[in-house]
């Protein structure tokens, strides 16, 4: 089955306007599970209970933002969308920067896009300007009745949303309590390293990784559906050596092994 559009806008920069469709880029694989009454495996619901524990309806629920320790500034809904921006029509694109400027931390959910019907032109040519410049436009777009802070940029031949992580909401390495080494790496050491690195470099084919977790509690769950023993399996022993060119040099001899 063909997917389905979930937005219908144009991607939108100067005085230029690119009738597009957005997509998601995602398929959810993520293994869950329900929680079930061990007693007949029937599914549990949830009940919300106040600091008394005394059950509360959920139209009595209202929502509250901690101004400081326990005090709380309670706000409708109506209120809350008060903060809202009027919705945009389109993927507002403000600026054009080097791709390579953007640390890949920045880029959060990506979505694909699609120009609609006699837009197909417009969205080549896009495309083609992308491509040759090497940048990718940032700007803004309503989704899910929230303004996000995007960045569009062509991956192979079809142009790639991605919401884009704010500045403010990274946290920054200088802050990370790292103990300084006791001393600085050798060359010998940095040479072998280097070469160990190398005797693993490989091309990056993302179809090469799979879920391996997803495979192992699928397998789980299919053996206990047959009734069989569930055996855990014995933690490897962490390696006791702390001899750094004994590690690399028994490394780089299973590597060339």
């Amino acid at each position: 089955m063909a997917p389905r559009s979930i937005w219908n806008g144009a991607v939108a920069f100067g005085a230029v306007n690119v009738p597009i469709k957005v997509f998601g880029a995602l398929e959810d694989k993520s293994i869950r599970f329900r929680e079930l009454h061990a007693k007949d495996g029937s599914e549990v619901g949830h009940r919300l209970i106040d600091a008394k524990g005394k059950e509360v309806p959920r139209e009595r629920v209202v929502k509250g933002f901690e101004v400081s320790g326990g005090e709380y500034v309670v706000l409708s809904d109506d209120e809350i969308k008060a903060a809202d921006q009027p919705a945009r029509k389109a993927i507002e694109l403000s600026d054009f920067v080097p791709g390579d400027q953007i640390d890949p931390v920045f880029y959060g959910k990506p979505y694909h896009l699609a120009p609609q019907k006699d837009a197909e032109d417009a969205y080549a040519l896009l495309v083609k300007a992308l491509e040759k410049s090497g940048r990718v436009g940032i700007g803004r777009v309503s989704l899910r009745q929230r303004e996000q802070l995007v960045s569009v940029r062509p991956v192979d031949g079809v142009l790639r949303m991605q919401v884009m992580r704010f500045a403010d909401e990274l946290v920054d390495p200088d802050s990370l309590d790292v103990d300084t080494p006791s001393k600085k790496p050798g060359k010998k050491e940095i040479d072998m390293a280097g070469m160990l690195v190398e005797t693993l470099a490989a091309k990056f084919e993302p179809e090469r990784y799979e879920d391996t977790y997803r495979e192992r509690v699928l397998d789980v769950v299919k053996a206990k559906e047959k009734g069989e023993e569930i055996s855990l399996p014995e933690p490897e022993a962490p390696s006791d050596s702390d001899d750094l060119m004994a590690a690399l040099e028994a490394s780089l001899k299973a590597s060339k092994g």
